[in-house]
């Protein structure tokens, strides 16, 4: 996963739970702690992420993670960008299937389907 994309998961994902801890974003994402902690950083740096400290009731220091506005135009703009990159994604995916499809008919390999 790279920054960008973990970047945007970061935020989608702290938008709605903000109290997460970096373990279970972690855990979520399918990435380490430390990138995580190394893009959450960035993200408070950028001025998308406020970060909160607060007292659970195990009485163990916690942290609350708050998109700025920023955040939130910054999560909007790159929901925007990846969702042209799929449907472009999509797209030759579409194409290079219906192509093989030809192939496999043309060979006898598949029935032909007549919609």
């Amino acid at each position: 996963m790279n920054d960008d994309n973990t970047s945007y998961g970061l935020l989608k994902t702290l938008e709605n739970n903000p109290s997460l801890s970096q373990r279970d974003m972690a855990k979520r994402l399918g990435i380490s702690l430390g990138k995580v902690n190394f893009c959450i950083n960035a993200l408070v740096e950028k001025g998308c992420l406020k970060v909160n400290n607060f007292r659970n009731s195990d009485n163990k220091l916690a942290y609350a993670y708050l998109l700025t506005p920023r955040g939130i135009e910054e999560r909007a703009r790159m929901t925007v960008e990846f969702l042209q990159i799929k449907l472009h994604e999509y797209e030759r995916l579409r194409a290079e299937i219906e192509e093989l499809k030809r192939e496999a008919e043309q060979k006898g390999l598949l029935e032909s389907n007549h919609k």
